[in-house]
């Protein structure tokens, strides 16, 4: 009897052993799309680092869908922040067979990028660019997790009007996608509030010499100046700001300057004491999973952190969380499922409206005090 129970067990270990050495590894790969390269590849190596710790822990998990164990891999793609660059990358992605895109960070990419995502039927959820246009089409395949420049600009049009009481402005934007949003989401508000704006004037987003608009702004007095752009031009125009004297003139922007770059950027100007800058989601502090995530990040990318990296890490999470209720990693059976989304990440609970916008976004004003990013 004893040795037939022992038989018994040898034989259960070994069919166990069987159905586990058995079970099919899946390789599924996730797309991740940001400029790794030029002015702004700080950003995108911070959003990629966002999405590559996600991975990992997803990994850790052995997550079992279909009946397959999967084994997911980032393929991570370089954009330049160019329009053209991306939708070429994008079919790229699509040509890889990638089962979602976690991308891109700028909106002058993102927006084209999604057509072509939506006519390959593969899913991209964006935690960083947010011009109000890229879900104005209405693809089924377009994600956003984090506020769009509706929220961003009318929110600090409203903080130099009410909180500062500033009657005028100067506006300048980078004729980018996300810099011209932002930008006419600012002049609108500030309009409908009562100030005036005294200046218009345009660079772009290789720009570094601002010496001439800036001249042409002080000349009109303004209370203040709105950039829509990013910080490789917000630095140095920080700094040639300090050198023509506008070192009382209020300096607000968007998302696109909120970063602890720019601190370095602007070299120790004083004018960076002046920066007020938004963006979409709550401070880290504030954050349901903030305080421990960023730990955990700077870890493992110690110096590296910029803005968006953890609306990367809870896409490429919630990318999965619809594959895992799905039962499948087919994009084609999957991206249904996105529009049901309720996930609690490290950013908030991420749940969408019917156009693909998150559902009750956040912002943060930041200022800048000794040097360092700190909300308001």
């Amino acid at each position: 009897m004893q040795m037939k129970l022992k038989i018994t067990a040898a034989a259960a270990l070994a069919v166990a052993a069987g159905v586990a050495m058995g079970q099919d590894v899946q390789v599924v790969k996730i797309g991740h799309v940001a400029p790794m390269s030029g002015g702004q590849a700080h950003y995108g190596k911070d959003n990629n680092n966002g999405a590559l710790m996600a991975v990992e822990e997803l990994n850790a998990q052995n997550i079992v869908i279909g009946g397959k164990k999967i084994k997911f891999e980032l393929q991570s793609e370089d954009d330049a922040a160019d329009p053209k660059q991306g939708t070429a990358v994008a079919q790229k992605l699509c040509d890889s067979k990638v089962a979602g895109v976690v991308g891109h960070l700028n909106s002058g990419t993102t927006i084209p990028a999604s057509k072509v995502y939506n006519d390959c039927g593969i899913p991209h959820i964006t935690g960083a660019a947010t011009n109000p246009n890229l879900t104005k089409p209405g693809y089924k395949t377009t994600y956003r997790i984090i506020a769009n420049d509706n929220a961003l600009g009318a929110g600090l049009a409203a903080h130099a009007y009410s909180t500062l009481k500033l009657k005028s402005v100067a506006i300048i934007d980078d004729r980018t996608a996300y810099g011209q949003g932002v930008a006419e989401v600012f002049k609108k508000t500030a309009l409908a509030h009562g100030m005036t704006v005294v200046d218009e004037q345009f660079t772009n987003d290789k720009a570094t010499d601002f010496m001439s608009i800036l001249t042409s702004i002080k000349a009109k007095k303004p209370d203040a100046i709105f950039f829509g752009g990013m910080d490789p031009q917000a630095g140095p125009m920080l700094r040639q700001m300090e050198q023509l004297g506008l070192t009382t003139t209020k300096y607000y922007g968007g998302d696109g300057i909120c970063t602890a770059e720019v601190a370095k950027l602007a070299g120790g100007a004083k004018t960076l004491e002046n920066v007020i800058c938004a963006e979409g989601g709550a401070s880290l502090e504030k954050m349901p999973g903030g305080t421990a995530w960023k730990a955990k990040y700077d870890k493992k990318f110690p110096g590296q952190f910029q803005v968006y990296s953890p609306y990367t890490y809870d896409a490429t999470f919630v990318l999965v969380d619809a594959m895992k209720r799905a039962n499948s990693t087919d994009p084609k059976v999957y991206t249904a499922k996105l529009i049901e989304t309720n996930y609690k990440g490290v950013t908030g609970t991420i749940a969408f409206e019917p156009n693909g916008e998150l559902k009750n976004p956040s912002m943060t004003l930041s200022v800048y005090k000794a040097g360092k990013k700190t909300a308001l």
